[in-house]
Protein backbone atom coordinates (compact mmCIF):
# COMPACT_ATOMS: atom_id res chain seq x y z
CA UNK A 1 0.00 0.00 0.00
CA UNK A 2 1.33 3.42 -0.95
CA UNK A 3 2.18 5.61 2.01
CA UNK A 4 0.04 8.74 2.27
CA UNK A 5 1.78 12.08 1.89
CA UNK A 6 0.18 13.79 4.87
CA UNK A 7 1.91 17.10 4.27
CA UNK A 8 0.72 17.33 0.68
CA UNK A 9 -2.81 16.32 1.67
CA UNK A 10 -3.04 18.83 4.48
CA UNK A 11 -1.53 21.60 2.36
CA UNK A 12 -4.09 20.82 -0.35
CA UNK A 13 -6.88 20.89 2.25
CA UNK A 14 -5.80 24.26 3.64
CA UNK A 15 -5.36 25.72 0.16
CA UNK A 16 -8.78 24.52 -0.95
CA UNK A 17 -10.45 26.05 2.09
CA UNK A 18 -8.72 29.39 1.59
CA UNK A 19 -9.67 29.40 -2.10
CA UNK A 20 -13.29 28.57 -1.27
CA UNK A 21 -13.53 31.30 1.36
CA UNK A 22 -12.06 33.80 -1.08
CA UNK A 23 -14.41 32.90 -3.92
CA UNK A 24 -17.51 32.93 -1.72
CA UNK A 25 -16.68 36.19 0.07
CA UNK A 26 -14.80 38.32 -2.45
CA UNK A 27 -17.48 40.99 -2.68
CA UNK A 28 -17.91 40.91 1.07
CA UNK A 29 -14.23 41.59 1.64
CA UNK A 30 -14.58 44.72 -0.48
CA UNK A 31 -17.60 45.82 1.54
CA UNK A 32 -15.72 45.16 4.79
CA UNK A 33 -12.90 47.31 3.46
CA UNK A 34 -15.31 50.16 2.79
CA UNK A 35 -16.78 49.87 6.29
CA UNK A 36 -13.32 49.97 7.87
CA UNK A 37 -12.34 52.91 5.67
CA UNK A 38 -15.53 54.71 6.69
CA UNK A 39 -14.60 54.28 10.35
CA UNK A 40 -11.12 55.67 9.76
CA UNK A 41 -12.41 58.59 7.70
CA UNK A 42 -14.74 59.45 10.60
CA UNK A 43 -11.80 59.15 13.04
CA UNK A 44 -13.37 56.14 14.74
CA UNK A 45 -11.64 53.12 16.18
CA UNK A 46 -12.32 49.70 14.68
CA UNK A 47 -13.23 47.41 17.57
CA UNK A 48 -12.21 43.75 17.21
CA UNK A 49 -13.50 40.93 19.42
CA UNK A 50 -13.21 37.15 19.54
CA UNK A 51 -16.09 35.32 21.19
CA UNK A 52 -13.96 32.81 23.08
CA UNK A 53 -11.21 30.22 22.73
CA UNK A 54 -8.92 30.24 19.72
CA UNK A 55 -11.02 32.77 17.82
CA UNK A 56 -9.66 35.31 20.32
CA UNK A 57 -6.34 34.92 18.51
CA UNK A 58 -7.80 37.00 15.69
CA UNK A 59 -7.87 40.01 17.99
CA UNK A 60 -4.10 39.80 18.24
CA UNK A 61 -3.77 39.01 14.55
CA UNK A 62 -5.22 42.45 13.78
CA UNK A 63 -3.83 44.49 16.69
CA UNK A 64 -0.44 46.21 16.89
CA UNK A 65 1.52 44.33 14.28
CA UNK A 66 3.54 45.09 11.19
CA UNK A 67 1.23 45.67 8.24
CA UNK A 68 -1.79 46.16 10.50
CA UNK A 69 -4.00 49.16 11.16
CA UNK A 70 -3.19 51.48 14.05
CA UNK A 71 -6.83 52.35 14.81
CA UNK A 72 -7.70 48.82 15.94
CA UNK A 73 -9.20 48.66 19.43
CA UNK A 74 -8.86 45.08 20.76
CA UNK A 75 -11.68 43.99 23.05
CA UNK A 76 -9.88 41.50 25.28
CA UNK A 77 -11.69 39.31 27.77
CA UNK A 78 -8.72 37.58 29.36
CA UNK A 79 -10.94 34.91 30.94
CA UNK A 80 -12.07 33.61 27.53
CA UNK A 81 -8.71 33.56 25.72
CA UNK A 82 -6.33 30.59 25.40
CA UNK A 83 -3.90 32.33 27.78
CA UNK A 84 -6.40 31.60 30.55
CA UNK A 85 -6.66 28.12 32.06
CA UNK A 86 -8.44 26.02 29.44
CA UNK A 87 -11.27 24.60 31.51
CA UNK A 88 -11.87 28.00 33.06
CA UNK A 89 -12.23 29.78 29.73
CA UNK A 90 -14.49 27.02 28.44
CA UNK A 91 -16.82 27.59 31.37
CA UNK A 92 -16.69 31.38 31.18
CA UNK A 93 -17.49 31.47 27.46
CA UNK A 94 -20.66 29.54 28.22
CA UNK A 95 -21.74 32.09 30.83
CA UNK A 96 -24.22 34.83 30.00
CA UNK A 97 -23.58 38.46 30.94
CA UNK A 98 -19.79 38.46 30.72
CA UNK A 99 -19.44 39.89 27.22
CA UNK A 100 -21.93 42.73 27.77
CA UNK A 101 -19.49 44.17 30.30
CA UNK A 102 -16.62 44.01 27.79
CA UNK A 103 -18.54 45.91 25.12
CA UNK A 104 -19.42 48.63 27.64
CA UNK A 105 -15.92 48.80 29.12
CA UNK A 106 -14.25 49.25 25.75
CA UNK A 107 -16.69 51.99 24.82
CA UNK A 108 -18.35 50.57 21.71
CA UNK A 109 -20.88 53.23 20.75
CA UNK A 110 -23.37 54.43 18.18
CA UNK A 111 -22.19 54.10 14.57
CA UNK A 112 -18.93 52.46 15.67
CA UNK A 113 -17.69 49.39 13.80
CA UNK A 114 -17.26 46.11 15.66
CA UNK A 115 -15.67 43.05 14.03
CA UNK A 116 -16.60 39.81 15.81
CA UNK A 117 -14.87 36.49 15.15
CA UNK A 118 -16.31 33.20 16.34
CA UNK A 119 -16.19 30.17 14.09
CA UNK A 120 -19.16 28.52 15.80
CA UNK A 121 -21.09 31.69 16.55
CA UNK A 122 -23.61 30.61 19.16
CA UNK A 123 -22.00 30.66 22.61
CA UNK A 124 -23.07 33.28 25.19
CA UNK A 125 -19.89 35.37 25.02
CA UNK A 126 -20.40 35.79 21.28
CA UNK A 127 -24.14 36.46 21.30
CA UNK A 128 -24.08 38.78 24.33
CA UNK A 129 -21.34 40.90 22.73
CA UNK A 130 -23.29 41.20 19.50
CA UNK A 131 -26.53 41.97 21.30
CA UNK A 132 -24.95 44.63 23.52
CA UNK A 133 -23.24 46.25 20.54
CA UNK A 134 -26.54 46.32 18.67
CA UNK A 135 -28.28 47.97 21.62
CA UNK A 136 -25.58 50.62 21.60
CA UNK A 137 -26.04 51.31 17.89
CA UNK A 138 -22.84 49.80 16.51
CA UNK A 139 -22.36 48.19 13.10
CA UNK A 140 -21.16 44.58 13.10
CA UNK A 141 -18.98 42.58 10.74
CA UNK A 142 -19.42 38.95 11.77
CA UNK A 143 -16.99 36.17 10.82
CA UNK A 144 -18.42 32.74 11.54
CA UNK A 145 -19.54 29.43 10.03
CA UNK A 146 -22.76 28.74 8.17
CA UNK A 147 -22.19 24.99 8.65
CA UNK A 148 -22.30 25.32 12.42
CA UNK A 149 -25.30 27.60 12.12
CA UNK A 150 -27.20 24.93 10.18
CA UNK A 151 -26.11 21.83 12.03
CA UNK A 152 -25.77 22.53 15.76
CA UNK A 153 -28.93 21.29 17.54
CA UNK A 154 -31.10 24.01 19.05
CA UNK A 155 -31.00 22.32 22.44
CA UNK A 156 -27.20 22.04 22.58
CA UNK A 157 -25.91 23.41 25.93
CA UNK A 158 -23.22 25.64 24.42
CA UNK A 159 -25.90 27.79 22.77
CA UNK A 160 -26.97 31.14 24.15
CA UNK A 161 -30.44 30.86 25.74
CA UNK A 162 -31.94 32.92 22.91
CA UNK A 163 -30.79 30.26 20.36
CA UNK A 164 -29.52 32.92 17.92
CA UNK A 165 -26.39 32.86 15.77
CA UNK A 166 -23.83 35.63 15.34
CA UNK A 167 -24.96 36.15 11.74
CA UNK A 168 -28.39 37.19 13.06
CA UNK A 169 -26.79 40.41 14.33
CA UNK A 170 -24.52 41.16 11.38
CA UNK A 171 -24.56 44.11 9.02
CA UNK A 172 -22.05 42.06 7.05
CA UNK A 173 -21.67 38.28 7.49
CA UNK A 174 -18.48 36.61 6.25
CA UNK A 175 -18.61 32.82 6.16
CA UNK A 176 -15.31 31.22 7.22
CA UNK A 177 -16.77 27.81 6.23
CA UNK A 178 -15.42 26.23 9.41
CA UNK A 179 -16.55 22.59 9.18
CA UNK A 180 -18.97 21.20 11.72
CA UNK A 181 -16.71 19.67 14.35
CA UNK A 182 -13.80 22.05 13.57
CA UNK A 183 -11.14 19.49 12.66
CA UNK A 184 -11.58 17.38 9.53
CA UNK A 185 -8.29 15.58 8.73
CA UNK A 186 -8.60 11.82 9.18
CA UNK A 187 -6.07 9.01 9.62
CA UNK A 188 -6.83 5.36 9.01
CA UNK A 189 -7.61 3.43 12.17
CA UNK A 190 -8.32 6.57 14.22
CA UNK A 191 -11.80 8.07 14.38
CA UNK A 192 -10.99 11.52 15.83
CA UNK A 193 -10.32 14.28 13.30
CA UNK A 194 -7.04 16.24 13.44
CA UNK A 195 -5.51 19.52 12.34
CA UNK A 196 -8.24 22.19 12.34
CA UNK A 197 -7.83 24.99 9.82
CA UNK A 198 -10.05 27.71 11.27
CA UNK A 199 -7.19 29.78 12.70
CA UNK A 200 -5.45 29.94 9.32
CA UNK A 201 -8.69 30.72 7.51
CA UNK A 202 -9.78 33.41 9.97
CA UNK A 203 -6.34 35.02 9.87
CA UNK A 204 -6.63 35.12 6.08
CA UNK A 205 -10.02 36.81 6.41
CA UNK A 206 -8.62 39.34 8.88
CA UNK A 207 -5.82 40.37 6.53
CA UNK A 208 -8.08 40.35 3.44
CA UNK A 209 -10.28 42.91 5.14
CA UNK A 210 -7.26 45.08 5.94
CA UNK A 211 -6.00 44.88 2.35
CA UNK A 212 -9.36 46.05 1.03
CA UNK A 213 -9.58 48.76 3.70
CA UNK A 214 -6.18 50.21 2.83
CA UNK A 215 -6.97 50.07 -0.90
CA UNK A 216 -10.23 51.94 -0.25
CA UNK A 217 -8.46 54.55 1.90
CA UNK A 218 -6.00 55.19 -0.91
CA UNK A 219 -8.86 55.55 -3.41
CA UNK A 220 -10.31 58.23 -1.13
CA UNK A 221 -7.00 60.07 -0.89
CA UNK A 222 -6.50 59.13 2.77
CA UNK A 223 -3.21 58.18 4.40
CA UNK A 224 -3.73 54.67 5.79
CA UNK A 225 -2.61 54.26 9.43
CA UNK A 226 -0.49 51.15 8.94
CA UNK A 227 2.28 50.09 11.31
CA UNK A 228 5.72 49.13 10.07
CA UNK A 229 7.68 46.44 11.86
CA UNK A 230 9.11 47.84 15.09
CA UNK A 231 12.09 45.55 14.47
CA UNK A 232 13.16 47.38 11.29
CA UNK A 233 15.62 50.27 11.49
CA UNK A 234 13.49 53.37 12.00
CA UNK A 235 10.40 51.29 12.79
CA UNK A 236 9.82 52.79 16.22
CA UNK A 237 10.17 56.30 14.84
CA UNK A 238 7.74 55.61 11.99
CA UNK A 239 5.14 54.17 14.35
CA UNK A 240 5.49 56.80 17.04
CA UNK A 241 3.07 59.33 15.54
CA UNK A 242 0.31 56.74 15.16
CA UNK A 243 0.89 55.52 18.69
CA UNK A 244 0.71 59.09 19.93
CA UNK A 245 -2.57 59.57 18.04
CA UNK A 246 -4.30 56.47 19.40
CA UNK A 247 -2.68 55.73 22.76
CA UNK A 248 -5.24 57.60 24.83
CA UNK A 249 -8.14 55.91 23.03
CA UNK A 250 -6.94 52.31 22.65
CA UNK A 251 -6.93 50.84 26.15
CA UNK A 252 -4.40 48.08 25.40
CA UNK A 253 -1.68 50.19 23.77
Amino acid sequence: MRKRDYGREYLKDVGAKLASVESHNAGKFERAGRMIADAYEQDRLVHVYGGGGHTCLMIFEMFFRAGGLANINPIIGHDITPVCQALKYLEVERTTGYANCLIRYYGVGRDDLLIIFHNIGMNPTTIDAAEEARKRGAKIIAISSSQWRRKLPLDHPIRHPNKKHLFDYADLAIDDQNPYGDAAFKLEGFNVALAPTSTMVDAYIAHRMVIEAVAEMLRRGLQPPVFRSANLPGGDEFNSEMIKRYRARVKDL
